[in-house]
């Protein structure tokens, strides 16, 4: 097995940093010290650059299989690479859904052959496959994706009984899309009587309301009281929703967890007359004091988890009215540089960004080790300089749909180098001819 030596790293891990060398063994990190030697080991000096664990993303959309034409698992896997992402979780509502452990085996035999980062993938739960999720092994994905508000095909829970028996069934992390499907269908009819199929964008937030988004995670936070589920509320928008979280407790010890994603910490209504529907998510992003109260709630940790929810569409399905404009958009290439780039601004710390990107999502879903600097983990890392400016342009966007909603934004660091199981997988712009990811496997 080869090794390579990085030498003068300034590595941010478990709220230190320090200036080490890393010696990698194959895809493990053998070795964490000072003036590390080695006669045969490939010396890289990282002349004091930062090294961070590699970013591990609990929920993208890589669009395959049946939507491959905003992207697949090698386009933007290859994307997330250059952004930092070593490790990601991919969603269910594809075409076909991943509701069968036959399509989720599907899964992984495409990424074992395409995928540029390490992998593993959600089971979609509907009202009606509760049987074959009761097969799925523990251990066989990240866990289970519950939509409580309307998605691709069937795959909106609205039963609330099976949505019981689904909580009471499985050990695995329960992610959910918490919006009020009701309440979401009552505002839509409000403003397509006033405004037909071309609503102005501006509304998107107070369709997809507050009350939406609140009603719906506090539900679902009250069942998985109820049945003793482990539950993870994906990608919260609103400030109020952040009270129902705790931060009294480790996360070890928390079975209600919570995330934010970037465009949220990023973004406010104020954004929607210049960008338009390139930031039309769901849920939306809502006001900027909404966005204070998920900063204050990231910072005080009852957020556990910055993700992307990368989720692309071709600009032409942009370019549609609102009622036939989808939500979503690519993230992964630039969602580290936009934490950096708050981290230059003082509002969060260097540790801080690690400990929400890589180590929470690794002790949440039981990863077997990853997202941290330790010897005997997998050597998944990404080296960053902060002093040197990337401008965010159509010519250097991996997206297989071609733009960004950082288009435009200069980020005051770069991505210099990223490593996947140990192999040189992007540097300083190129990628290896070799891929080396893997299956994702856990500690259950």
């Amino acid at each position: 097995m080869s090794r390579i030596l990085i030498k003068n790293a300034k590595v941010v891990n478990e709220n230190n940093i320090i200036e080490t060398d890393l010696l990698l063994d194959g895809d493990f990190i053998e070795k964490l010290d000072t003036d590390i030697t080695h006669d045969s080991a490939e010396v890289i000096d990282v002349q004091g650059d930062y090294v961070l664990p590699g970013i591990i993303d609990d929920q993208v959309h890589f669009r395959e299989p049946g939507l491959t034409h905003k992207g697949n698992i090698e386009s933007e896997s290859r994307a997330a690479l250059a952004g930092g992402i070593t490790s990601f979780m991919e969603q269910p509502n594809t075409v076909p859904q991943t509701t069968t452990i036959e399509k989720l085996e599907a899964k992984f035999a495409t990424a074992a052959n395409t995928s540029w980062a390490n992998y593993s993938f959600l089971f979609g739960g509907t009202n009606d496959n509760l049987e074959e999720l009761k097969k799925l092994d523990k251990n066989a994905c990240s866990g289970v994706k519950l939509f409580l508000g309307s998605s691709t095909g069937n795959m909106l829970v609205d039963d609330e009984a099976v949505l019981e028996r689904i909580f009471s069934s499985t050990e695995m992390v329960i992610s959910t899309h918490c919006e009020d499907e009701g309440t979401i269908r009552a505002n839509l009819a409000k403003y397509k009587s006033e405004y037909g199929d071309d609503i102005p964008m501006r509304y998107h937030p107070i369709i997809r309301s507050e009350e939406a988004c609140y009603l719906s995670s506090s539900k679902a936070i009250a069942l998985a009281k109820k049945t003793g589920a482990r539950l993870h509320v994906f990608h919260l928008s609103t400030g109020i929703e952040t009270d129902l979280f705790t931060n009294t407790i480790p996360l070890e010890e928390k079975k209600i967890t919570a995330e934010v994603c970037i465009h949220h910490l990023w973004f406010s209504d104020e954004d929607y007359d210049t960008k338009g529907a390139l930031i039309k998510w769901n849920p939306a992003v809502k006001t900027s004091k909404d966005r204070d109260m998920l900063w204050e709630a990231l910072l005080d940790d009852r957020i556990d988890v910055v993700a992307t929810d990368h989720a692309p569409h071709t600009l032409q399905e942009k370019d549609n009215p609102y009622a036939n404009c989808p939500s979503g958009g690519p993230l992964v290439q630039h969602a580290l540089l936009a934490m950096l780039q708050k981290e230059q601004e003082g509002k969060i710390s260097l540790e801080k960004v690690v400990e929400k990107m890589c180590h929470n999502p690794a002790k949440l879903f039981d990863l077997d080790r990853r997202g941290f600097i330790r010897e005997g983990y997998y050597a998944d890392l990404v080296q960053i300089n902060r002093n040197s400016p990337s401008l965010v342009e159509k010519s250097n966007i991996l997206y297989k749909c071609g733009w960004s909603p950082f288009e435009g934004v200069t980020f005051d660091s770069k991505v210099v180098r990223t490593f996947v199981n140990g192999h040189l997988a992007y540097d300083k712009g190129a990628f290896s001819e070799k891929r080396n990811a893997r299956r994702l496997t856990f500690n259950r």
